[in-house]
């Protein structure tokens, strides 16, 4: 009933917003609206994954495979990667297998490829901690840009109350973002998961990565849950959790706070669901960027419920470079709560991570259909939604439902630019500039205080 009422609701303001500019107009948007209102990813209690019994468990039938029996020292400064692959084969290739890593003790890895197929119903329980080396100069270089990566997997478990640390401060150090003399270079992801399918990982903590902490790449059917990523607030380049070219991914119950966004999701990816998150420190949540180097980009159907983010540089961003093709749409960011967030709602189609400035372009991505609903905090900037889309390929569809958003100090306002969508309910500061050719939408209160420029373009250093 009350998802009927809403809709019955929306559409009223839509033909109200539109006017009779058109019937087709009106159904494509009546369209939008209902397919955005039934959107929904499964959660992980409606999930069936194989019924794997606890490795713990008696009946289980569970084969124990322990690091420590294949020579790991445990200490944190002997190198273990032999005894950890010696590990993995066995694991790997012996059905039922419990790949355990045990509690109280701390294994120094170098970089590894992980690769299946495996035999059914493998576990991998980490318990005590993994370590990176600290030195750059020490890395393997045939693996430049991952540290433990697994591929090819099915029906594969990562659970365990144990720590994957990439020892990153040194990695920090010799980036670009903090020592301009240096070449910009990528480094590692401490954990990725790739072309797999049917992955559950839990409770497991990640922190101080090279560079992004957990990426999901080409995967199906992938559930991230209780997981904690941790690095300092100005550690470059550290994602938390990355998804790209990935279906049907649920993130939920996760604390997360980086260097940089807390999730990113970027191309070919669709049926994102994120739910119960806490972000902070960090650069927000975002999709994107997207476009880069005249690429094409393209993110269908995520969902966003229920976040907190505090002392972020963004809330719910989009970000996408000129130049590039594609398209953002079926977006829903709902019951988002903000503490001193810089930009709590921002579309950026001007995103320039670069030392260098970047040239206008005039070909860009469609974002349309994107639903912000019940989204509410204090925002540090005085605009405190920004949609700032491109010239040549306009935002359109915007909603906003129940937006309420505050200044300590001062006024907070909408900046739009080549953006199209309406409000309804509460909406502060208001966005009437989606139903005009205004720029800025001004709140009660005078803005004296307030300077701005209406080209202003957001590039991150």
């Amino acid at each position: 009933m009350g998802k009927f009422f809403l809709l019955v609701t929306l559409l009223g303001l839509l033909i109200v917003a539109r006017g009779v500019s058109g019937s087709m107009t009106c159904d494509n948007n009546i369209g939008m609206v209902e397919e955005l209102n039934n959107l929904d990813i499964e959660e992980e209690n409606e999930v069936e994954f194989s019924d794997i019994p606890s490795w713990t468990s008696e009946r289980g039938g569970k084969v124990l495979v322990n690091v420590d029996s294949f020579g790991a020292a445990g200490d944190g400064e002997t190198d273990d990667t032999s005894a950890l692959q010696k590990a993995w084969e066995v694991a790997c290739s012996t059905p039922k297998s419990v790949l355990l890593v045990p509690q109280g003790r701390r294994y120094l890895v170098n970089a590894t490829k992980f690769k299946g197929p495996c035999a059914d119903m493998l576990i991998i329980q980490i318990d005590g901690t993994l370590v990176a080396p600290d030195d750059p100069k020490n890395w393997d270089p045939k693996l430049p840009r991952v540290w433990l990566d697994f591929s090819k997997l099915s029906k594969v478990v990562f659970q365990g109350s144990g720590v994957i640390d990439g020892s990153g401060s040194k990695w920090w150090a010799a980036s670009c973002k903090k020592n301009k003399t240096n070449p910009c270079r990528g480094a590692p992801t401490a954990l990725t998961i790739d072309n797999s399918s049917a992955i559950k990982v839990k409770g497991l903590t990640i922190q101080n990565s090279q560079q992004m902490h957990f990426t999901i790449s080409r995967c199906n059917s992938v559930r991230i849950l209780g997981v904690k990523v941790s690095s300092p607030g100005d550690s470059p380049n550290t994602d938390g959790i990355h998804i790209s070219e990935s279906t049907n991914v649920l993130v939920q119950d996760c604390k997360i706070g980086t260097g940089d966004d807390c999730i990113s999701i970027v191309n070919a990816s669709s049926n994102i669901k994120m739910k119960r998150i806490y972000c902070g420190p960090g650069h927000g949540i975002s999709i994107g960027s997207l476009g880069k180097d005249n690429s094409t980009g393209v993110v269908t159907k995520v969902i966003l419920d229920t976040a907190f983010l505090k002392e972020t540089t963004n809330g719910v961003r989009i970000k996408t470079w000129q130049g590039g093709s594609g398209y953002v749409r079926g977006v829903r960011f709902q019951n988002v709560r903000v503490e001193n967030v810089s930009n709590p709602i921002i579309i950026d189609q001007f995103y320039c991570d670069s030392p260098t400035s970047c040239q206008d372009q005039s070909s860009a991505l469609e974002i349309s259909e994107i639903i912000y609903q019940n989204i509410s905090g204090s925002t540090n900037s005085a605009k405190a939604i920004k949609f700032d889309c491109s010239d040549t390929v306009p935002c359109s569809n915007l909603v906003l439902s129940n937006v309420d958003l505050e200044k300590q100090d001062g006024t907070v306002e909408t900046y739009c630019h080549s953006a199209q969508g309406f409000g309804y309910g509460i909406v502060h500061p208001s966005a009437d500039c989606l139903n005009s050719n205004d720029k800025i939408s001004q709140v009660v209160q005078s803005p004296q205080s307030i300077t701005y420029e209406d080209d202003i373009r957001h590039i991150e250093l």
